[in-house]
């Protein structure tokens, strides 16, 4: 009798044995095909946002140069006109994303920063130089430096940044739906995203 008891405990026991062993390695292959999904849905994510603007600037240049002393002066001046189309772009194949299928968890390290590039259209008009202070290659140079130093407090001080930040916040969001979809984490730098709200403290 004791026999058959032993018996039964031990065919039990290998039982239990074997479908844990059965239960643990489906939960793990499971994790796997979860951490594939989201990688494959992360690639779907990791785009080229671009978010494009029309900038116009009016600059008055003008220098003079004075000639054996103060009493005579050369001077030079000119009014350009500045149509300039500017892009701001995050490109999110830069985000540094990191798996965790042990903890069930999606870590962003960093965030891709803007790119912000302008390509002004110069027009120059009402050029005018004295003979001894002619218009030279530094002249324009300086202009184009001035210029392009105006259109970039425009765009910071813009809606067009505005605009970039959300459809950033946009594609985010598509992250943090995704791994709560699946029963997962997401987490920036260590700061648990829970919410929409919370990823306006992503970037």
């Amino acid at each position: 009798m004791k026999k058959v008891i032993a018996g039964i405990l031990i065919t039990l026991a290998t039982l239990l044995i074997y479908k844990s062993y059965q239960d643990h390695r489906q939960e793990k292959n499971v994790l796997k095909e979860n951490s594939m999904l989201l990688q494959q849905q992360l690639e779907n994510v990791a785009k080229l946002i671009v978010t494009e603007g029309h900038f116009a600037e009016v600059y008055n240049y003008a220098d003079s140069k004075a000639l054996f002393g103060p009493l005579i002066t050369a001077s030079k001046k000119a009014l350009v006109v500045v149509n300039a189309e500017v892009t701001i772009a995050y490109d999110l194949q830069q985000l540094d994303i990191k798996i965790d299928s042990a903890t069930k968890t999606v870590r962003i390290a960093q965030l891709p920063d803007p790119e912000i590039k302008i390509n002004p259209d110069f027009e120059y008009y009402d050029v005018s130089a004295d003979y001894l202070n002619p218009f030279e290659a530094e002249d324009y140079n300086t202009i184009k430096r001035n210029v392009n130093a105006s259109l970039m407090k425009k765009v910071m001080a813009s809606g067009l940044v505005s605009n970039a930040d959300n459809r950033l916040l946009s594609e985010l969001s598509k992250i943090l739906v995704l791994t709560d979809s699946m029963g997962w984490s997401l987490v920036y730098q260590e700061n648990p995203i829970k919410k929409m709200e919370d990823l306006r403290l992503v970037y």
